[in-house]
């Protein structure tokens, strides 16, 4: 996963909690532009700690495990759950 996915993840997060940017700012104490710039792919870099305080602020936690380069990703999942949508629409 890269800094693009994890954004994209923590914005889907934010939006399905409803909770605005600016809230998770304030909850985070990371600023609204940057929060913003990391949701939508425009931050080259973010610290851990802000990273972190941004995830927790979510309900959310990190976590360290052993690679499991067999776990399907969230591409792999999107595009299964679109061809059993698509297997529906068709019958």
């Amino acid at each position: 996963m890269d800094l693009i996915e994890l954004g994209a993840l923590i914005k889907a997060a934010r939006k399905q909690r409803g909770i605005t940017q600016i809230e998770l700012a304030k909850r985070s104490g990371v600023s609204r532009a940057r929060l913003e710039a990391l949701e939508n792919a425009r931050i080259t870099g973010i610290g851990f700690k802000q990273l972190l305080r941004i995830i927790n602020s979510l309900g959310l936690d990190f976590r360290i495990t052993d690679l499991n380069k067999g776990r399907p990703t969230l591409e792999d999942l999107l595009e299964e759950k679109k061809a059993s949508h698509a297997a529906r629409v068709d019958r």
